[in-house]
């Protein structure tokens, strides 16, 4: 046990459990690393324990139902493991959504861009179908400012879902510069007040192209600045910002980090659409559990990375790595775990390598 012993004491550092429960949560991580999914009685299953299978199966349902988790605490110790006191980074906004049953499992998250695939910071859920409003979007994201303050904020980044005026309005008396993208027939007014679609000032841009509208402009009683862009497959894409800069398509585009992020909670990960929860608080302990879990496989991916870069790619004609940090050390912890043949001073190696991320790279 002394591997899960490491593992417990590096989670205390900032969760300072019991000790009943911090075995639990450490089994519980490593019980999701084994068998890749968030299907409890799974994870019980790949359980380490000497206990049956219906008892820890139990034991799990108990946690998610009695235990309280502070999830501030946990946002401050993944920060500390990506970023620096001074730094400044892209917030990113985005829901993911599906059904199981008759239940809709609606997840509204913000994270941070980073590397090509977001962080998790906060996330809440929503006890409804469809968009969030002006209140849970600036509620999330108050979270966010309670925690670590406005200064770390280079921009917040977001979809169509989440351009309106009371939003826009917010944002610009917060001081956060926001580049969100609009929907193609949005109204738009100049200075002398004509009107015109979004998709007007832009009919000109061919494929491949973008430009930056030159002067500001008023939308959703709002003055923004309005940038273009045309895909190789003529898809146009119109970003709202209130800074005015010739980059805002660019800066956008890092909005797809969070993407990646619920790819790799989801289909490419820890299958999260797997969990037969439907308790709105019991969902939100386990994406606390995913998150950890996914920032640890990230860290130890870019540990790896340094040691033996990840091979590049040929994909339409670019070189891309051929997988994330993020799989790379969730595949690495697996094999490690999976292995029958690695013996106990093995396992406890792999799990100090995960400890050994959680306080080196503070």
């Amino acid at each position: 046990m002394r591997g899960i012993n490491s593992l417990m004491a590096s989670l205390n550092h900032f969760l300072n459990w019991n000790n009943a429960r911090m075995e639990c949560f450490s089994l519980m991580i490593l019980g999701l690393f084994s068998v890749r999914t968030v299907n409890l009685k799974e994870i019980a299953i790949g359980f380490k324990s000497k206990a049956q299978i219906d008892s820890r199966y139990r034991r799990l349902q108990r946690f998610f139902a009695l235990f309280e988790i502070d999830y501030p605490v946990i946002a401050r110790w993944i920060f500390q493991l990506f970023l620096k006191e001074k730094d400044k980074f892209y917030i990113i906004i985005d829901r993911t959504n599906w059904y199981w049953g008759k239940s809709k499992i609606n997840v509204f998250m913000l994270s941070i861009a980073y590397e090509g695939l977001a962080i998790p910071l906060f996330w809440t859920l929503l006890d409804k179908a469809g968009n969030s409003n002006f209140n849970e979007q600036k509620t999330l994201i108050n979270q966010f400012i309670k925690t670590f303050g406005i200064k770390h904020i280079e921009g917040l980044l977001a979809d169509r879902e989440f351009a309106n005026g009371r939003f826009f309005q917010w944002l610009r008396k917060k001081k956060i510069y926001f580049y969100i993208r609009i929907k193609e027939s949005s109204n738009v007014f100049t200075g002398k007040k004509k009107l015109f679609s979004a998709k007007k000032i832009f009919k000109y841009l061919n494929p491949k192209e973008k430009s930056t509208f030159g002067m500001s402009v008023s939308i959703f009683g709002q003055n923004v600045f309005l940038s273009g862009a045309r895909s190789e497959r003529g898809e146009l894409m119109i970003v709202a910002s209130n800074a005015q800069i010739k980059n805002a398509i660019a800066i956008y585009l890092r909005r797809w980090e969070i993407e990646n992020l619920f790819k790799s909670l989801k289909t490419k990960g820890f299958r999260f659409e797997e969990t037969h929860l439907i308790d709105l608080k019991r969902i939100k302990k386990l994406i606390a559990i995913l998150a950890i879990g996914f920032v640890w496989a990230h860290r130890i991916g870019e540990w790896l990375a340094k040691k033996k870069p990840i091979i590049l790619k040929n994909f339409k004609h670019q070189k891309r790595p051929q997988h994330t940090f993020f799989r790379y050390g969730l595949d690495f912890i697996r094999e490690i775990l999976l292995n029958s043949s690695l013996k106990t001073k093995q396992f406890r190696a792999c799990v100090s390598l995960i400890s050994y991320a959680s306080e080196v790279f503070v």
